[in-house]
């Protein structure tokens, strides 16, 4: 069941090979400034078993609570993504607890949906080939959640949240990448945007920002970017925020994602060779000019509206 839109890459592995991969979850409260973003995460350094992190936040109004714990073994259970611990990440729920540095969070989600997954690679070439070293998918992207989640008795009971599963592996990460999910458009409520835009080292350069995403507007899948798109393509990013201009055929999105610095919260990823990169992630843009697009016959013409939306944006 669990391998029906994805399944975990760790266990098939090399062990000279260095790896890492992240199942996560990102739901928003459909009115307030509350989001919630759950990680489950392999690393595995050359010649070295994989060890497993849950990495917990809860975005509140008055700033983000956070906390992380990292486990010796992680292990794909029969019915489910990825389990450490106690925690387990499936198909249909997912649940656990983290405790650090004086922390401690659970949560006991229930996820509905039928979306069908999106691939951000837009050739399964891609998928098998060397470069990118990144891949990702969104197995479920546009969900509801219901449960609970809390740390340090901070609690929120989740009632249809909107939001997604994604799943990224591979052997390193980008050099620099931003993702953003939306969802819950004020002028069209089952609209949904998912894109993954990166900056790729290959050798002493840098590729200029590379997108793949999609929207999904009035039932119908919008794919944005790619490589054959990048003079199009038009990314301006701070720590802060992010201003975005992606086209398709037919269709542009314009949009920006951003927050104020309270909101954020900071992690360090770390990649196999041992090199590191410093993620900020908010729970979304209050008001957030979100993207939407409406295609027309003869071109297309931007939309934007309020959204609830949860962005990361790394900076190497």
């Amino acid at each position: 069941m669990a391998g029906e839109r994805t399944s975990a890459r760790f266990p098939s592995v090399e062990s000279g090979a260095g790896h890492y991969e992240s199942l996560y979850l990102k739901a928003c409260h459909p009115s307030e400034p509350i989001g919630l973003w759950v990680r489950y995460t392999v690393h595995k350094r050359p010649d070295a078993a994989p060890t497993g992190s849950l990495w917990f936040t809860l975005f509140g109004a008055d700033g983000p609570r956070a906390v992380k714990q990292t486990f010796d073994r992680v292990h794909v259970p029969a019915d489910a993504y990825i389990a450490m611990g106690e925690s387990v990440f499936s198909p249909v729920g997912v649940r656990g607890s983290a405790e650090g540095e004086g922390r401690r969070a659970s949560w006991e989600l229930s996820l509905e949906g039928s979306a069908e997954p999106f691939r951000h690679l837009p050739s399964e070439l891609m998928y098998r080939a060397p470069l990118p070293r990144t891949k990702l998918l969104s197995p479920h992207p546009d969900l509801r959640f219901s449960g609970r989640a809390e740390i340090d008795g901070h609690g929120v009971e989740l009632e249809g949240w909107r939001g997604m599963v994604g799943h990224n592996w591979g052997a390193q990460h980008a050099e620099r990448w931003i993702w953003m999910h939306g969802a819950g458009f004020a002028e069209n409520e089952s609209a949904w945007f998912d894109a993954a835009l990166g900056r790729i080292k290959v050798g002493p350069l840098t590729t200029p920002w590379i997108a793949n995403a999609v929207l999904s507007f009035d039932g119908e899948r919008h794919r944005l970017g790619g490589p054959v798109k990048v003079r199009s393509t038009e990314v301006r990013e701070v720590p802060e925020r992010c201003e975005f201009v992606l086209t398709g055929d037919g269709i542009t999105v314009q949009g920006t994602a951003g927050s104020e610095r309270e909101r954020f919260v900071g992690w360090v990823y770390a990649d196999p060779d041992g090199s590191e990169h410093h993620a900020r992630s908010p729970t979304w843009s209050w008001p957030c000019r979100g993207p939407g697009a409406r295609p027309s016959r003869s071109g297309s013409r931007a939309a934007p509206r309020t959204s609830s939306a949860c962005a990361s944006m790394t900076t190497a």
